[in-house]
């Protein structure tokens, strides 16, 4: 199988789960992301590994995971918001477990074991308060937020190819241009447009200040991952997508745009 197809084949069952999970019901939104967050983690501290460094990966993934659940029950009403506060001591447990670790850095195994939980985990439990915006359990806001992602990286990838001169990061990530990145922010421009007729929970300007966000946090998501990948000298943050590489690979921009536009639309939901 050439390595077009497999990419087709891969993205199509990509798109094809994420959007039929997140449209369902809460349940599978729940299952879907979860894993999603476990595998996420497991990979970033596979990728911590090098250089030796061991962080804590089964107890990191475990309170990752916490984090998440924790959110979904709150968010979906299935637990009071005082249950948050059982994180706070499983943070804190890192720094005790490490004792038992003998290992030759422990704070800096403490350190990359925060870090994938700050990184990976609490992005994807912020999706949970994402789809609850409307009061309820909502598809709308994380479709639009797939849809103008997407198509920032389609706009990106072709503007780029076609007009791409002025490197964008060349340092971080040689491929990257300005116009690339102007075709990928008037894609998303377009794109938000065309869905605040079809997704109302929130108003056009809404959408346009998400979309403004998505842009520049989500193209900088890309950076930072790409970042982190040259400082372990890989291409890809794993293998479990054929022909696109890894869960960090596929959600770098939104892991990072996601605190960003859970910010503007809950400030501006108390505002």
């Amino acid at each position: 199988m050439n390595n077009f197809l497999k990419r087709t084949l891969t993205a199509g069952a990509f798109v094809a789960v994420l959007l039929s999970c997140t449209f369902y019901n809460q349940f599978t939104f729940s299952i879907l992301f979860l894993l999603i967050t476990v595998l996420g983690l497991w990979e970033f501290y596979t990728l911590s590994e090098k250089g030796q460094n061991k962080p804590q990966k089964i107890w990191g993934t475990v309170v990752g995971a916490s984090i998440f659940i924790s959110n979904a029950m709150v968010c979906f009403e299935n637990a009071d918001y005082r249950l948050l506060i059982i994180n706070i001591p499983l943070l804190f447990s890192v720094f005790i477990v490490e004792l038992y670790t003998k290992a030759a850095n422990p704070f800096r195994n403490i350190a990359f074991t925060l870090l994938g939980i700050l990184y990976v985990a609490i992005p994807f439990s912020l999706l949970n308060y994402l789809v609850t915006f409307a009061g309820s359990f909502n598809y709308e806001i994380l479709f639009g937020f797939f849809f103008i992602l997407w198509s920032n990286d389609s706009g990106a990838y072709l503007a780029g190819s076609a007009f791409g001169k002025r490197k964008l990061f060349a340092r971080v990530s040689p491929g990257k241009s300005w116009e690339g990145s102007i075709g990928g922010a008037l894609a998303s421009y377009i794109v938000a447009f065309i869905i605040s007729d079809w997704y109302t929970s929130i108003s056009i300007i809404d959408w346009m200040v998400i979309a403004a966000i998505l842009v520049v946090i989500g193209t900088l998501g890309d950076l930072v991952e790409s970042l982190y990948k040259r400082s372990k000298n890989v291409k890809d943050s794993g293998s479990l997508l054929p022909g696109h590489g890894g869960i960090l690979d596929r959600f770098d921009s939104l892991i990072l745009a996601t605190p960003f536009v859970f910010t503007y639309l809950y400030l501006h939901k108390l505002f």
